[in-house]
């Protein structure tokens, strides 16, 4: 049975967030450390595979999007895109940059360079992938592959007005401290479904103030991060 969209993420009610969890050490939160610890092999399983759901007859296809941390003086930060409104999939959304893979990529890294310098303008050059972290399946039939990377700070970033409203940078340690995850609870037609949320709030490119929704598959993916950067 196919999930139910989730039109409005924000009215979905609030069940928790996991303040019981302990944020990432800082010390965790550096290039050098990031490296070590993707390069060292590990017994994991991620906490949240994905939904598995999927919506009419799409067949599922390959993606991958760059988890971008840019190396700033105040520390790692994530570069995330707002998509366009008009888009088919997550119009609107707070993702990463990426998108499907093409045939000619060499595989899920090349995928996510090429769409994050077609997204964002972001040099390849200009990227050092320390390590992937496995698959996530969106309820739109996508298998994402999560490429994480370290990236070189930039001046500017030339976004792609179709597909990328505006791109911003969130605090890794903010991203990694479970007491920002918020828990949700959406009922619909006797169908259950649960999804994190990690709301952040900076001055926009007008600077104005605004709220940042993260939640569904790139909170998912987060979370997959946190869980993977908390593991022995």
């Amino acid at each position: 049975m196919s999930a139910s969209r989730i039109l409005d993420p924000k009215a979905v009610p609030v069940v928790g967030t996991d303040a019981h969890l302990p944020p990432v050490a800082a010390e965790r939160l550096h290039a050098a450390w990031l490296r070590q610890h993707f390069s060292a092999p590990h017994d994991w399983v991620p906490e949240l595979p994905g939904d598995g759901s999927r919506f009419g007859n799409r067949e599922p296809a390959a993606a991958s999007v760059l988890v971008p941390l840019v190396q700033r003086p105040q520390g790692l930060q994530v570069l995330l895109t707002r998509r366009t409104a008009h888009l088919r999939d997550h119009a609107g959304q707070i993702s990463f940059p990426g998108g499907r893979a093409e045939a000619h990529d060499a595989d899920a890294a090349a995928t996510a360079l090429r769409e994050a310098e077609e997204e964002v303008g972001l040099d390849p050059a200009r990227v050092e992938v320390i390590g992937l972290l496995p698959a996530y399946t969106t309820v739109t039939s996508f298998v994402v592959t999560p490429v994480v990377a370290l990236v070189q700070p930039h001046d500017s970033l030339a976004l792609d007005a179709f597909e990328v409203a505006e791109a911003f940078e969130v605090p890794l340690q903010f991203l990694m401290t479970p007491a920002h995850h918020q828990r949700h609870v959406f009922d619909a037609a006797g169908t259950q479904r649960q999804f994190l949320s990690m709301p952040w709030h900076d001055a926009a490119a007008d600077g104005q103030l605004r709220e940042y929704f993260i939640w569904g598959a790139t909170a998912a993916m987060l979370r997959n991060l946190y869980a993977f950067l908390s593991h022995r």
